[in-house]
């Protein structure tokens, strides 16, 4: 990897859509098993991340805080259940899709809920002294839609919607409540740059549900995610897989300034470079397969296309259309930093 001198304003700048000095990198997550193979050591401490995201290009470090959503179930191994968008734990689960665990008002009166006290966020105190000068953090965390349908069941809550919106009601607002909590704990961190709040609300042929019920439960939400970043001048970034184009100008009436990651099989980057180019950063949309099927020329092509094609007048950052799961060729993520590094800075010249 190149000399890599951090520098959070290139990122900020893109993210108000700016130009930079160069493209900015950014990820969702990046698999352990490359970070190990990138830096030669296993990633152990915060010192190892930090290590890891100035070698590969970074300007920030993600952190999250955590907390055990589902506080009346025993979590194995050391970790707790960050959320369904970060790696400190790295079981797989599984949502539930029919029946979940808070389905009537008596559930919802009985169930476990974590609480505000329970999260634990000292990592962010512990890091301060490690963080180089120019590097931020990037704190993350998200899934009030994604957790409220999981408590409830994808299908008790999509008939919860019609019959017993009253309940649904209650867990958006018992969930929403505390995460918002834990996003107003963090923007008042030293060192925070950007909030970024992640939550898959569709899949690659569109949303879940109707937008409707985003408008009703969700992006109120999000608006005070955003009010928090105007009162502590920070960005604000949204994570969401999938087709978003139905809900496009709600997403921008929430006040976020990137959206991430532009799924190739979803959205057409370069389309939305076109319409929307002026109204938000774009971030990612390297391709997860050929990242993970691809030889690293591949993925080169790749990259120089989107440096090419997206990257002019800036207000985007290169990434994955996802994140670097851990079935991704480290030589094939050593290629796309390697490429955006070399062959992204201003004036793009392709």
């Amino acid at each position: 990897m190149h000399l890599h001198v951090p520098d959070y304003n290139r990122l900020k700048t893109a993210l108000l859509r700016g130009t930079p000095d160069r493209v900015p990198l950014f990820e969702l997550a990046i698999a352990k098993s490359i970070k190990k193979e990138i830096l030669g050591k296993d990633i152990v401490t915060l010192q190892d991340e930090i290590d890891f995201a100035v070698k590969s290009g970074y300007d920030y470090i993600k952190m999250s805080p955590l907390v055990n959503m589902n506080p009346g179930k025993t979590i194995p191994k050391e970790g707790r259940r960050v959320s369904a968008a970060s790696d400190h734990v790295n079981e797989r689960e599984w949502h539930a899709s029919g029946k979940g665990m808070v389905t009537s008002m008596e559930d919802f009166e009985t169930f476990r809920w974590p609480q505000k006290e329970e999260v634990d966020y000292s990592h962010f105190e512990k890091v301060q002294p490690y963080l180089p000068d120019g590097m931020k953090i990037v704190a993350q965390y998200g899934d009030i839609f994604t957790f409220t349908w999981d408590f409830m069941g994808f299908e008790t809550f999509s008939f919860a919607l019609v019959d017993n919106p009253e309940l649904v009601r209650l867990v958006f607002d018992k969930i929403g409540s505390l995460i918002f909590n834990m996003f107003e704990n963090m923007a008042s961190v030293p060192n925070v740059g950007a909030l970024y709040y992640t939550d898959d609300i569709a899949i690659n042929t569109g949303l879940f549900v109707s937008p409707s019920v985003y408008r009703e439960y969700l992006f109120p939400w999000m608006k005070k995610i955003s009010q928090l970043c105007k009162r502590y001048d920070l960005q604000f970034i949204y994570h969401s897989d999938g087709n978003l184009h139905e809900v496009f100008e709600d997403l921008i009436g929430c006040g976020i300034d990137g959206l991430h990651p532009i799924e190739p099989q979803a959205m057409d980057i370069r389309e939305l470079k076109n319409t929307l180019g002026d109204k938000l950063c774009l971030i990612g949309n390297v391709d997860v397969d050929i990242l993970s099927r691809g030889r690293p020329e591949e993925i080169r092509e790749v990259v120089l296309g989107l440096l090419r094609d997206v990257a002019p007048g800036g207000g985007y950052c290169l990434g994955s259309g996802n994140s670097v799961p851990e079935y991704v060729p480290a030589e094939n993520f050593r290629a796309m930093a390697e490429t955006a590094l070399q062959c992204g800075r201003y004036p793009i010249v392709i």
